[in-house]
């Protein structure tokens, strides 16, 4: 039985919708050969310097994206909203959907074939759970 990666509905169409969505990732220096038959896994970051937890997340992203790379699919990565207790006034729970829901949607909308997430903190991981689950 052959699978279909769910990528390849952006970078896989011919005509006009094809060729724009690759031009679009090749004006970042990826060629065609990476997004072809290969899945794209998405790295969700929540870094932020106002996250302490998450502050290490932009060195860890990198590491990520090489063990994707050797297993065989490409990585890209895109941020969502961080949470922290911290520095957060009142408390970083009232963005908790928030930031599910802006997980979701940056799932739901971009061409990702699996999802890495990295999270950190009491409210940024479940915010992420439930995006990625939903």
């Amino acid at each position: 039985m052959e699978h279909t990666l769910r990528s390849s509905k952006w970078f896989g169409r011919t005509g006009k919708d094809g060729f724009v969505y690759r031009s679009w990732t090749r004006k970042q220096g990826i060629p065609d050969y990476e997004l072809n038959g290969k899945p794209i896994i998405g790295i969700c970051n929540t870094w932020s310097e106002l996250t302490p937890c998450n502050s290490h997340f932009r060195e860890l992203a990198e590491f990520v994206k090489k063990g994707v790379l050797e297993a065989g699919g490409y990585p890209l990565e895109f941020p969502v909203m961080s949470l922290g207790e911290t520095l957060m006034k009142p408390t970083a729970m009232l963005y908790r959907n928030l930031v599910s829901m802006d997980t979701e949607e940056s799932i739901r909308a971009n061409p990702l074939d699996g999802i890495v997430l990295l999270c950190g903190c009491d409210k940024t991981t479940p915010s992420l759970v439930m995006g990625a689950c939903s």
